[in-house]
């Protein structure tokens, strides 16, 4: 066992016993087998058989109260009832432990009052956790379509969370940074630096108040719900293939009534902080295309600011008590990582628009991607693709074929309008934004110019250009893609006369790092 103290509250003793009884492997079916345990600051986990027991720490912190049985009782019950949201297939019930009538502990059926209880869950394997599946390379590993699938499920679980207008806004989440950088203060073992912390604390006050009104007007809008508040890589699983989120704040409803934008901010923040900026780019804009939430991007910094901050006192903290299951120092440098990327959150970046034209197939979405989670704040450019865009206004899911009526004139004039007014709205939040589409018309690429114009910001066009075979064959190996593009439409494109283009040409029939290198370069000047 571990020390349990925090903040010089030890552990009830009364759990040695509770504790003696589920390390037990006969407490258990005789094919459980051996029993593995797994602890944090605020649960011990069981794991035999195919099931995980999973107990709360008798202790008392500043934001959580587990100190007594019936405190744990409603922890649990409330554990089982919020996760079924997200995963029911996994909480199964909320189990007590007894005294028998010959001193013994058992499960359910004591005599007397139960002395504790347990969450049950269905077991996966430690290897489907999604941050054991973003240390994988190659098909192992994170993919485009897995980060589509977890945002879909983010999405529609905050789609359906409850509105909590009473909660969240400025002076919650200036609760949120005054508590954590009291903390990280307190946390001298981590060797946070304090020069350090009194940058971060100046820069999130400055933060603070630039979106201070915008904070409220999204809690008064119905933005603040009763989300997960918890939601990194360790708290996501595959079930199936598919992402399941788990393991939601159950015992604060502060913690969990927060923004949605700021539940994002979590994962986001995750994946940026283990090198997966790409995705994390990927998964924002994925968010803001189904949720239509661009409104509260100017608020992205100041949420994954803080989320970074939570997640360096929490794993100095961690490690401080020896809860971490790995070497001290290395976890202490790990949470000083995490306040290096709540200050760069908060750095200024200069913000641009580029726009990626060009027939189908000659590689505008793979392009854009790629440049947007290299530029300005983190974690990225807001990517905006005329393909999707598109799906959306028409009711589809982006990856739904659609039929003609949705390529009239008068619709993709629709479409070209989002695609400015999206733009716009990113660069009045700081961010930049790439533009993905074919942009035949002259006035359709002047649009986008003009976008930049009024921002006041850089405005670069990039023309891709690659022989008629390789579009062709390039569509004809999609699969699931966004795009409805075939080879008559690309034979229709060829015919298509330009206009005048001032844009970059940018010969792409090669590989997608050498159109990646060219493109940085045209962006150099």
């Amino acid at each position: 066992m571990s020390d349990n103290r925090h903040h010089g509250l030890p552990m009830d003793d009364s759990q040695r016993e509770v504790i003696a009884f589920l390390r037990d492997p006969s407490s258990y079916p005789q094919d459980a087998g051996p029993v593995e345990v797994v602890e944090t600051h605020a649960s011990i986990v069981f794991l035999a058989g195919k099931y995980a027991y999973k107990l709360k720490r008798a202790v008392k912190y500043p934001y959580l109260d587990f100190s007594t049985t019936a405190r744990r009782l409603a922890a649990c019950t409330a554990e089982l009832k919020l996760n079924r949201r997200t995963a029911p297939q996994l909480y199964l019930e909320v189990r007590a432990i007894c005294r028998d009538s010959d001193g013994s502990l058992v499960w359910r059926h004591g005599v007397g009052d139960p002395l504790d209880y347990v969450v049950v869950m269905q077991r996966f394997d430690q290897h489907d956790l999604l941050d054991a599946v973003a240390r994988q390379s190659g098909q192992s590993g994170l993919s485009v379509p897995l980060i589509h699938a977890l945002t879909a499920h983010v999405a529609g679980f905050h789609a359906k969370a409850e509105k909590l207008p009473e909660r969240g806004g400025s002076a919650a989440m200036e609760k949120v940074a005054r508590d954590n950088l009291g903390v990280l203060r307190e946390c001298r073992p981590a060797g946070f630096a304090a020069a350090q912390i009194d940058r971060l604390d100046s820069l999130l006050r400055s933060e603070l108040a630039r979106v201070a009104s915008l904070l409220d007007e999204r809690r008064a809008a119905g933005k603040v719900r009763r989300c997960h508040g918890d939601l990194h890589l360790r708290n996501v699983c595959l079930v199936g293939g598919k992402p399941v989120l788990f393991d939601c704040i159950e015992f604060s409803e502060e913690i969990a009534s927060i923004d949605v934008l700021y539940d994002l901010a979590f994962l986001l923040m995750d994946l940026g902080h283990r090198g997966h900026h790409g995705f994390a780019n990927l998964a924002l804009n994925r968010y803001l295309d189904l949720t239509e939430e661009d409104d509260g991007l100017a608020a992205m910094p100041l949420f994954l600011a803080l989320r970074a901050a939570i997640r360096a006192h929490v794993t100095a903290t961690m490690a401080e008590h020896g809860w971490s299951g790995e070497d001290a120092n290395a976890a202490f440098a790990e949470a000083r990582g995490y306040l290096d990327d709540a200050e760069a959150a908060l750095a200024s970046q200069p913000a641009r628009l580029i726009a990626v034209g060009g027939l189908s197939g000659t590689g505008k979405s793979t392009l854009a991607a790629r440049l947007a989670g290299e530029l300005g704040r983190a974690p990225g450019a807001r990517m905006l693709r005329s393909d999707v865009l598109r799906k959306l206004r028409f009711g589809a899911e982006p990856e739904t074929p659609l039929p003609p009526e949705a390529y009239a004139s008068d619709f993709t004039q629709l479409v070209y309008r989002d695609l400015c007014a999206r733009a716009a709205r990113a660069l009045r939040a700081g961010y930049s934004a790439v533009i993905d589409a074919v942009a035949l018309g002259e006035d359709e690429r002047r649009a986008f110019a003009a976008v930049a114009a009024a921002a006041g910001v850089p405005f670069t066009g990039l023309w891709l250009e690659a022989p008629p075979d390789a579009l062709i064959a390039r569509v004809g190996r999609r699969h699931g893609d966004a795009s409805d593009a075939s080879r008559e439409v690309i034979e229709q494109q060829l015919l298509c006369d330009p206009g005048a283009l001032d844009w970059t040409r940018i010969e792409a029939g090669g590989d997608a790092d050498a159109t990646l290198m060219a493109a940085r370069r045209a962006l150099l000047h």
